[in-house]
């Protein structure tokens, strides 16, 4: 059909999980649940940091933005979701699919850039702590969370141009819970050569890149800590940093799975529980691996709960 003769569509369909009604309440109060977990855990902390002075201090100030980063990318994904548990129909409009993949493309490259971040600032504070005051300079953490949001914002303006060129005249049907943005390529009419492209080289430059720092730098982290005399200081730090590896490979293991393996059917069918870890439950466990077992944030927690 020629692009210039084809009519363009006007809004997509979501296919979502399952048609059962009894499955579909089910997940609905599942994800619900999952959903204010994740609200209250990640907008708790941002509360708990702000009007805590003793958590001023770098690690709680990356730890801050990846809360709010993690509200605004579960936020644009999991209420329409939500909403499609309890409705026949699952359809979102043009305009509002585009919005989706630009916001959460948005905070899905920022929080990889912040998790980078964070685990540089482990590095150095367990590393090199006589001069962690140093180099974590306020300057420093400023550049890297602005920078973490910018090339977030970059890249997503890039992807969204991108869609915005292309032609979708023949199938609507997204089989998958949230307009993806591989997905919308895989559905366009137009030549979507350039488009794929640039999805696979952004994938690889900024998540394969963010990835290997926190993975060098949790080595060197391990290291450091194999050097640790003291038996039970030593099981306490392998502890916190297994939990931190846990959560991060989760999150770029999904991920960099979906996003770099090949694409030739119009399908994430098979692979929607690996896009659920790192779209809905990563966000709900960042605050409470991140922050909940950290003695600091429990201490200020319990100051601000306490009732004088």
């Amino acid at each position: 059909m020629a692009e210039g003769n084809c009519t363009q569509v006007t809004e997509f369909s979501l296919i979502g999980f399952a048609d059962d009604p009894v499955i579909r309440v089910t997940l609905f109060l599942m994800f619900l649940l999952i959903y204010l977990v994740t609200i209250l855990g990640n907008l708790g902390i941002i509360i708990l940091i702000r009007t805590s002075p003793q958590l001023h201090s770098p690690m709680y100030y990356f730890l801050g933005n990846l809360a709010f980063a993690d509200l605004c990318f579960s936020t644009v994904i999991t209420p329409k979701m939500l909403a499609d548990f309890l409705s026949e129909e699952k359809s979102v409009a043009y305009a509002g699919c585009i919005a989706q993949v630009l916001i959460f493309d948005i905070f899905g490259i920022t929080e990889c850039f912040l998790l980078a971040a964070m685990a540089y600032d482990r590095y150095v504070a367990i590393c090199h702590p006589l001069v962690y005051s140093i180099v974590m300079s306020p300057r420093l953490c400023f550049r890297l969370v602005t920078g973490s949001y910018l090339v977030g914002l970059m890249n997503s303006m890039g992807h969204t141009m991108g869609i915005l060129n292309l032609s979708f005249c023949g199938s609507n049907v997204i089989d998958l819970f949230f307009c993806d943005i591989s997905l919308l390529i895989s559905l366009s009419t137009s030549d979507t050569t350039l488009n794929r492209i640039i999805l696979t080289t952004s994938a690889n430059v900024y998540g394969v890149s963010s990835s290997i720092v926190v993975l060098l730098s949790y080595l060197a982290i391990l290291s450091t800590i194999l050097r640790i005399r003291s038996v039970k200081g030593k099981r306490k730090a392998f502890s916190t940093c297994a939990s931190h590896l846990s959560l991060v490979s989760i999150f770029y293991g999904t991920s960099l799975f979906i996003y770099l393996k090949p694409n030739s059917e119009n399908s994430r069918g098979e692979d929607k529980w690996a896009v659920v870890l790192y779209t809905v439950v990563t966000p709900m466990l960042n605050p409470l691996i991140y922050s909940l077992r950290n003695k600091e944030v429990k201490e200020a927690l319990r100051r601000i709960t306490k009732i004088k």
